[in-house]
């Protein structure tokens, strides 16, 4: 999906953003989308924008902007780890996932 003026606006709030250039802003675009098409990838399905469950996909989005914001460089010193609370979020929202009808159950 793309990535509209307002979501922009709420992803540069969350990253502390400011003044981005031409193509600070492609690059963040791009990195939005790299966090769509995983959390596609995860099995989490963009939900309905407005829903509950809207909020915490575009958290976990979020989340992996601004880490691939701030992890730009190939290699990282000292030790990483992972957000718990994203984790969290993104394992609820797996668990959570609407599994369509195939009409493969008797």
């Amino acid at each position: 999906m793309a990535l509209t003026d307002e979501r922009k606006a709420t992803l540069i709030a969350f990253c502390r953003l400011d003044d981005l250039s031409p193509e600070d802003e492609m690059l963040l675009e791009s990195f939005y989308e790299d966090a769509v098409d995983y959390m596609t990838d995860a099995g989490v399905a963009q939900p309905e924008p407005g829903s509950a469950r809207a909020a915490k996909y575009d958290h976990c989005v979020n989340y992996m902007v601004l880490d691939s914001w701030d992890n730009r460089e190939m290699l990282q010193s000292g030790t990483v780890t992972e957000n718990p609370a994203f984790r969290r979020r993104l394992n609820q929202l797996k668990l959570t996932e609407v599994v369509p009808d195939l009409g493969t159950t008797s």
